[in-house]
């Protein structure tokens, strides 16, 4: 197999702002590549330099073999989208939605028909063709829109954040849909910041933070990172985490020892040993211990490792506030 995207020092600046920062990465032909990282990191940015709707400021990115800046036309003629907020019209059925899109393709109508036909057999909405969007959950909004991706037979399909503001339920539908895709040999770039979809769907993970690609591999090796496994002890009162940790790390009882709103995170090769030693020592300082548990290292310990910080702490960029004022008037407009 060979790749389906190349990026080579990817950069996007905003005037002072830059949004992605030299990135550099490849998705392999047939893979689920996934990009976490909170609200505000590059993701979407990168997103639209791939595909075309952005130039990017420097560096260099190949879709399909094609040149996003120099054979922009090629690199469309090879993928499909789906973007992070709804761009269905309402006021049309989920039919006329995907009849129209088919034909900005130009895909011929007997064609087309049956095409619309197995993608709504593929995304399970066929009941739901010729009933207005208005009247669509959020969840069968990204069901139509994922089987208008599907009209076009492209080589890359971009999801970007296709689960956002779902349920439990379709979040795992659209999961299965997914996987689907891979089986037939689509190449799939999503983002995300849900630890658990990335971990249960892609075969790589690129954390971005801040416009950088801070870590990448397997999900496997993005937990190798941290280490066997992460003992949490959340203090009382929570100003004492700070002092705790300091002395855990004096002591030598954790490969990886960090304090964050409380609560001390230390990486250790073995769980039952470090616990009591670490209790034993939060009494020794005068440090109520409220609570104490382990597990394996997931994506949420590699982001705090690897960043400082927890994912979930993030707050939303500038462009996402741009983007929620914008679907709080569509909504007051009914559309």
């Amino acid at each position: 197999m060979g790749a389906a995207i190349e990026a080579v020092g990817l950069t996007k600046r905003f005037g002072d702002f830059t949004a992605v920062d030299h990135v550099s990465f490849t998705v392999e032909e047939g893979e689920i590549f996934g990009f976490l990282g909170p609200n505000g990191a590059g993701k979407t940015t990168t997103i639209n330099m791939l595909i075309t709707l952005m130039r990017p400021t420097e560096g260099t990115a190949r879709v399909a073999g094609h040149d996003v800046v120099a054979e922009p036309d090629r690199v469309r003629e090879r993928i499909s989208v789906v973007f992070q907020d709804p761009t269905l019209d309402r006021r049309l059925t989920g039919w006329e939605n995907l009849w129209i899109h088919g034909r900005l393709y130009g895909i011929p109508g007997d064609e087309l028909a049956e095409r619309i036909e197995r993608a709504a057999r593929f995304t399970e909405i066929e009941r739901w063709l010729h009933v207005t969007v208005d009247r669509y959950s959020g969840g069968m909004m990204r069901r139509l829109e994922i089987a208008r991706a599907l009209l076009y037979e492209a080589d890359v399909i971009f999801l970007d954040e296709p689960t956002v503001g779902l349920d439990p339920q379709t979040r795992a539908k659209i999961w299965e849909y997914v996987r689907a895709l891979r089986r037939e040999g689509l190449t799939i770039f999503l983002t995300t910041h849900y630890m658990d979809e990335a971990e249960r769907l892609c075969d790589r993970v690129a954390i971005i933070d801040h416009g950088r690609i801070v870590a990448m591999g397997t999900v496997d090796e993005l937990r190798s990172i941290v280490g066997g496994e992460v003992v949490y002890v959340a203090v009382d009162p929570p100003g004492e985490a700070e002092r705790l940790a300091e002395a855990i790390r004096r002591e030598g009882l954790g490969s990886e020892v960090r304090a964050l709103n409380g609560t001390v995170s230390i990486s250790t090769e073995n769980a039952a040993q470090a616990i009591p030693a670490v209790v034993s020592l939060a009494s020794s300082l005068g440090v109520g211990v409220r609570e104490v548990r382990y597990r394996t290292p997931d994506l949420e310990d590699v982001f705090l490792h690897v960043t400082g910080r927890s994912l979930r702490d993030e707050e939303a960029s500038f462009f996402d506030h741009v983007r929620m004022r914008r679907m709080a008037r569509m909504r007051r407009a009914g559309r």
